[in-house]
């Protein structure tokens, strides 16, 4: 398929980008669906917002070594710096993607079946 240059307008910014045939070519190798919505620029400072997120200083509840985190903790008293988190983690079983969490459930001894005992009949009230 032969592609040709189109001239689209960036969601941010609103100027004028051309999305050159070579560009076109790659995305369709990829599989993507959608032309870019965003200018090269626009992209640029995107990307570069996105990877450099706030870091929030912890102290882990394992070890009490200083760490940071990607996400500020909601109790960070249970928070675990990065060494304990990937060790708590390697103990774990995996489970498969949707697949439901393994519970074992408590073995059921066998009990005796409660004798009946004699039913008593209800007391009748006096007529005064």
């Amino acid at each position: 398929m032969d592609f040709q240059d189109k001239t689209l307008n960036c969601r941010d910014c609103n100027k004028e980008f051309v999305w050159t045939a070579g560009e076109q070519s790659f995305y369709q190798e990829k599989g993507f669906q959608n032309p870019p919505a965003r200018c090269p620029d626009c992209r640029a400072a995107r990307k570069a917002n996105r990877s450099s997120g706030q870091q929030y200083e912890i102290t882990c509840a394992e070890c009490g070594k200083t760490d940071t985190v990607p996400f500020q903790p909601r109790n960070p008293s249970t928070v675990l710096c990065s060494e304990c988190f990937k060790a708590k983690r390697g103990q774990q079983p995996k489970e498969e993607p949707g697949e439901e969490p393994k519970t074992e459930e408590p073995k059921e001894e066998p009990t005796e079946e409660p004798k009946e005992e004699p039913k008593e009949k209800p007391k009748e009230k006096s007529k005064e």
